[in-house]
């Protein structure tokens, strides 16, 4: 037979297989695409056009003389697209869902669905197994796996009352003796039908199971999976680093990343367990390796991701559940609004665990006000973040001007220098500014000629660390408001 549309219809037409015109051209289409990424790809051995037509699309869509076909619907090792593409074509009210790990397999897939504008059709680029989220009414598969190899791969993907459909050759009644024995609990078999391609020699076998409501066995290995297929919220299932979800948590390892999309990660089992307990409005997301337990919010979308990438996002080293919030943006700061009365806190520290750690301690001792200026990290970058915890949520932050643009300001600004007045030498006015230097360059001039205190130290010690000073300094001023 001549390749071309025509010739496909005739052999089609010859196997009992009836096509309408437009379901055939898109066909016709999908063997050209096959064939021309097939050198590159080696998704088929056969390249002969009548055997292509007969071994693989005629084959395909003869299941539809022995079975309806469930919705959604699995192609279990689907390679090229076989048999879910013609099945597709053909009965375009199923929901097919075309399973292939390979990445160059899976991109040509995404390729016909866009080109063949195939709606209702998803690419799932992973190996299917019981870490599929979700469950579906039916798997089908003409994979080279034995049918109880298969049930231990999909038993969970199924929900009760779903079919698992194999299309195997003439010599499977051992697999079919096996699975009948060792997963009679899990799978009925409902029907078994013989045929032969119209035409050939080609004996086939459709072997059609039904999942019962048992569970599947369940090894140690199984546990993290059952978790997500019973948790009641969403999944996502992270394994690539190309992944666009991967990508933007990624960035909010950064406070550029976490500016731009308003959401930062926390880490720490303390941490995390404290603020999904008493902020649980922040939360969005829970995020664990393929191991890790289920959120206990099922409002929360469950970041699954794989070991490596996990690792990447747990920069702490925790090895614990990551919690995602929102990180709303930080008011600005103006000198001409009301001032809160108490401790104004003005931070500059590039260090984000600086940072972090004079949150923590304004929390502690009762500052009315972080103003965050412009050289300091932003307070939900993740070293920060650890170092607050939820501090976070129990200060005020805004966002002020430089360090070196505080001049004057309508209440009076004390800074921390080693050449001021000694920390308890007087009272604190009622309203006033802390400002402490940025490591290393310290104050600049215009705030060295203000007021300033100094925390007496040791001699022979140069300086002590800047959070840790602001931290002594609020605990001064903090005893001698409360006295």
């Amino acid at each position: 037979m001549r390749p071309g549309r025509d010739g496909l219809e005739a052999i089609l037409r010859d196997c009992g297989v009836e096509l309408k015109s437009e379901p055939l051209d898109a066909l016709w289409t999908y063997h050209q695409m096959l064939r021309a990424a097939n050198p590159a790809l080696n998704m088929t051995r056969i390249h002969n056009f009548e055997n292509m037509v007969l071994k693989h699309y005629v084959d395909s869509l003869l299941v539809l003389d022995f079975v309806d076909l469930s919705s959604p619907l699995i192609d279990m090792g689907t390679g090229p697209g076989l048999p879910g593409v013609p099945l597709k074509l053909a009965r375009p009210d199923v929901h097919m869902i075309l399973c292939e790990p390979r990445s160059a397999r899976a991109e040509f897939l995404r390729e016909v669905c866009e080109r063949l504008d195939l709606q209702g059709t998803e690419v799932y680029a992973h190996k299917l197994g019981p870490d599929y989220p979700g469950q579906v009414k039916g798997v089908i598969t003409r994979a080279v796996a034995s049918i109880p190899e298969t049930f231990e791969r999909v038993a969970a993907c199924i929900e009760p009352g779903g079919r698992m459909i194999f299309m195997k050759g003439p010599g499977c009644d051992p697999e079919i003796e096996e699975a009948g024995r060792d997963w009679k609990a899990q799978f009925r078999l409902k029907a078994d039908h013989a045929y032969t391609i119209p035409g050939t020699t080609h004996d086939r076998r459709l072997v059609v199971y039904e999942r019962t409501d048992a569970d599947p066995p369940l090894s140690a290995k199984d546990a993290p999976a059952r978790a997500a297929r019973a948790f009641e919220g969403v999944v996502r299932e992270i394994t690539s680093e190309s992944n666009a979800t991967f990508r933007q948590l990624s960035d909010l390892l950064t406070g550029r990343g976490v500016r731009k999309h308003g959401q930062a990660i926390l880490s720490g089992p303390r941490i995390t367990a404290e603020v999904a307990e008493r902020f649980p409005d922040r939360v969005v997301g829970w995020i664990t390796d393929a191991e890790g337990a289920p959120p206990a919010d099922s409002s929360w979308t469950w970041h699954r991701l794989s070991g490596p990438l996990f690792k990447t996002l747990d920069v702490a080293g925790t090895h614990a559940p990551l919690l995602l919030v929102e990180a709303p943006g930080i008011a600005p700061w103006s000198d001409a609004e009301p001032w809160p009365k108490g401790c104004n806190l003005f931070v500059p520290f590039q260090d984000p665990e600086n940072v972090g750690a004079v949150i923590r301690s304004a929390a502690a001792f009762g500052v009315a006000r972080v103003v965050l200026l412009q050289e300091a990290a932003h307070p939900f970058h993740p070293r920060a973040s650890r170092a607050a915890g939820p501090a976070l949520f129990q200060t005020e932050l805004t966002a002020g001007p430089s360090i070196r643009d505080l001049t004057s300001t309508t209440h009076p600004l004390i800074a921390l220098d080693a050449t001021g007045e000694e920390l308890d030498a007087e009272p604190f006015p009622e309203t006033f500014g802390l400002v402490v230097g940025v490591e290393g360059p310290g104050l600049p001039e215009s705030l060295r000629r203000g007021p300033k205190r100094r925390i007496p130290i040791a001699e022979g010690v140069e300086s002590l660390n800047a959070a840790t000073a602001t931290a002594i300094a609020l605990y001064a001023w903090s005893r001698r408001a409360r006295g």
